[in-house]
């Protein structure tokens, strides 16, 4: 068990201050109607869906907004998205993964690769950086969710595989195949988690320095501004006295 990345840590909180953002309600519907589409459109049935559901409350999406997505799944008009990866790296060789779905893959390209040109990183191939990360469940809890070996106890008898815990909450770490199964058991005995979802876990993190993390940041933050970017990830952490600063 290890203190959770600085960097994570910032993420989650602008997460929280941008979560009445309509960007990132309209992200979140998108992976809703995608999740109906390729599945069952009761949430029930489809754990893909049940997560997208639940990443979209944990976000305070209204309730008929969730139903309007869903609903969407079902019309004969529905847009076909592609999910796609893209990787690459920022400044200073931090590895960086980009998920998109998009209608439109030559704009998603061009958008994605130039963004990294004009922040100091460059895009790179299929296969380029993605085996410095493992590709994961993770669940993350509040701190009031209990003390740190209360969640661990809980989490292993979940069927978890590791744990990272600190002042800001508990990130729970399982195989991508039983994120669902993890995630229902740990309802049960910690009640309902902020999060849930797939994602990629670096293996390792570099400590980057103060110009460094304000380079890394722009280019995550413009990268995410973009409507075809679901999630990025980077293998880099700010060591304490620069998050500081930051």
């Amino acid at each position: 068990m290890a203190g959770h990345s600085k960097w994570a840590n910032i993420q989650h909180r602008k997460g929280r201050q941008d979560a009445a953002r309509s960007k990132l309600f309209s992200k979140l519907a998108k992976e809703i109607t995608v999740a109906a589409k390729m599945g069952d459109p009761d949430p029930e049935k489809n754990p893909r869906l049940r997560l997208a559901v639940k990443a979209a409350k944990s976000a305070s999406v209204p309730k008929d907004v969730i139903e309007r997505a869903i609903k969407k799944s079902q019309a004969g008009d529905a847009e076909d998205y592609t999910e796609i990866r893209y990787e690459g790296y920022g400044p200073n060789g931090i590895a960086i993964i980009v998920e998109a779905m998009t209608d439109n893959l030559n704009r998603t390209a061009s958008n994605v690769r130039s963004t990294f040109a004009k922040h100091g990183g460059n895009l790179g191939t299929t296969g380029s950086v993605s085996f410095m990360f493992d590709r994961v469940g993770e669940i993350m809890y509040p701190a009031s969710a209990g003390d740190a070996d209360t969640v661990m106890m809980a989490a292993i008898e979940a069927g978890a595989e590791d744990v990272e815990s600190d002042e800001d909450g508990h990130w729970i770490y399982c195989a991508d195949s039983d994120l669902s199964a993890v995630a229902d058991a740990l309802e049960v005995a910690l009640g309902e988690s902020e999060e849930a979802k797939l994602a990629w876990r670096p293996q390792s993190r570099t400590d980057v320095d103060l110009e460094t993390a304000q380079k890394l940041m722009r280019l995550i933050e413009t990268l995410e501004d973009d409507d075809d970017v679901q999630n990025v990830t980077a293998n880099f952490d700010i060591p304490e006295e620069v998050a500081v600063q930051l």
